[in-house]
């Protein structure tokens, strides 16, 4: 195993961590905050449970801690009020903060990764065509729930959630996030596909049940 490998998951993981910690200290709403982060907060303890039986691949682990960091990011501030967002309002003279934009884009770039993971290390879609269509609507179905969710959160928490959905006053805002989830995940495969080929392990290792993820030259 390269020394990349073997150092790139804890280092990672601190950072996700740090950042957790640090998004946590005095947050612009602390509801938000806990309903932005939550995925991190269950996501970090899964990884771990499930580290020694299922290790991800670098390309997953580092798509995974942005995508955790932009989330942090968004539960401190709120996606309205992130500065990053602001600042690309004002240069480019948008009606809107557009951090949550990115936030709904990674929803199915980083997603689309770890589904095509799990399907091409357990079942027997490795190589098939349906492989990329199926990835797209696992992604498409997660959004489409978090959308949900949002809604069950607007019901049970009325204005209290309003900074929860950041829709900025968009009546289309759920039909945009989950488009861009879609455009997300399709970018991801049609960008990534080949270099997560070379850092999965190989077919004969994955029906034998061994987990060596170690590049392939």
């Amino acid at each position: 195993m390269s020394r990349a490998r073997r150092l790139a998951p804890p280092a990672l993981l601190i950072l996700v961590l740090a950042a957790l910690v640090a998004s946590g200290i005095r947050p612009y709403d602390r509801l938000t905050w806990l309903l932005e982060t939550v995925w991190v907060l269950v996501g970090v303890p899964l990884v771990l449970v499930t580290w020694r039986r299922f290790p991800l691949t670098t390309l997953l682990c580092c798509l995974l801690a942005a995508h955790a960091l932009i989330l942090v990011v968004g539960g401190h501030y709120s996606y309205a009020r992130t500065p990053a967002g602001d600042w690309v309002r004002e240069t480019f003279h948008l009606s809107r903060n557009p951090y949550d934009r990115l936030g709904h884009f990674a929803q199915g770039f980083v997603p689309a990764i770890l589904v095509r993971e799990i399907l091409v290390r357990r079942s027997p879609l490795r190589g098939s065509r349906w492989l990329a269509p199926l990835v797209v609507c696992a992604c498409l179905a997660f959004s489409a729930l978090f959308e949900m969710i949002e809604w069950w959160a607007a019901l049970a928490g009325g204005s209290a959630a309003d900074d929860f959905l950041a829709t900025q006053g968009d009546v289309w805002d759920t039909q945009w996030d989950m488009f861009l989830a879609l455009v997300g995940a399709i970018t991801s495969l049609a960008l990534l596909s080949r270099l997560h080929d070379r850092q999965l392990p190989p077919a004969a290792d994955v029906r034998a049940g061994r987990t060596d993820l170690s590049p392939k030259p």
